[in-house]
């Protein structure tokens, strides 16, 4: 099935096959040049598996060298981008497809239609945001994508240690964090989110405030 645009439109029942990959990561380059090589290398990675690659549209930071590594590859990439990012000249003209929302909301919820899967690389606020809004879908089981950290000379080290300590003290399950792989390889990232089984579905939990977690 694809959408107005074109674009294929593939959703998760039981494990299908990952044909696309939803990237996160950020606006800015940050001060090593392990995160632009590391950028590089996912969409490499991700072009020689022949994934489409979704992500923010922008020709900025980390989301530009993601995309000119993908393009270099010989891959596709669809950006989704607000038409007001698009009028301050970030929107990468090259990519594959370039869709233009009218919010950041629609921005995230057609990347979220258009994956099969979804991958941080270093970033800030809004690379953290997207994945954890994605992240807490699964929870909520509106949909069965795994999800993936790209952690890069131990930028992501401190937060998956506070993630473990969720669980730790009660406030995830141990379920609910297994859905997102920690990977410093892409190629490594990449195998296991194609090998992810669908999470168990979810429940309430009954303890008082009706959290709802994974078993």
């Amino acid at each position: 099935m694809t959408d107005e645009h074109g674009v294929a439109i593939r959703r998760q029942a039981g494990a299908p096959a990952m044909r696309t990959v939803a990237v996160f990561c950020g606006s800015r380059l940050g001060h090593r040049t392990a995160f632009r090589d590391a950028a590089a290398a996912f969409g490499r990675a991700a072009a020689g598996r022949g994934l489409t690659v979704v992500y923010g549209g922008g020709n900025v930071g980390l989301m530009g060298v993601l995309a000119d590594a993908v393009l270099a590859a010989g891959g596709e990439i669809v950006g989704v981008i607000p038409r007001f990012l698009m009028e301050r000249e970030v929107g990468h003209a090259g990519v594959t497809r370039l869709l233009r929302v009218d919010s950041m909301h629609e921005r995230k919820a057609r990347i979220g239609e258009l994956a099969d899967a979804f991958v941080a690389l270093p970033g800030g606020l809004g690379t953290l945001e997207e994945l954890f809004e994605v992240w807490t879908w699964n929870l909520l089981g509106l949909h069965a994508k795994p999800c993936g950290l790209l952690d890069v000379e131990g930028y992501f080290g401190p937060l998956v240690q506070f993630l473990d300590r969720t669980v730790e003290e009660g406030f995830v399950s141990a379920g609910h964090r297994a859905i997102l792989a920690v990977e410093s390889d892409p190629e490594a990232l990449l195998d296991r989110l194609a090998a992810a089984p669908s999470p168990p579905a979810p429940k309430w939990t009954g303890h008082g405030d009706a959290d709802l977690e994974r078993s």
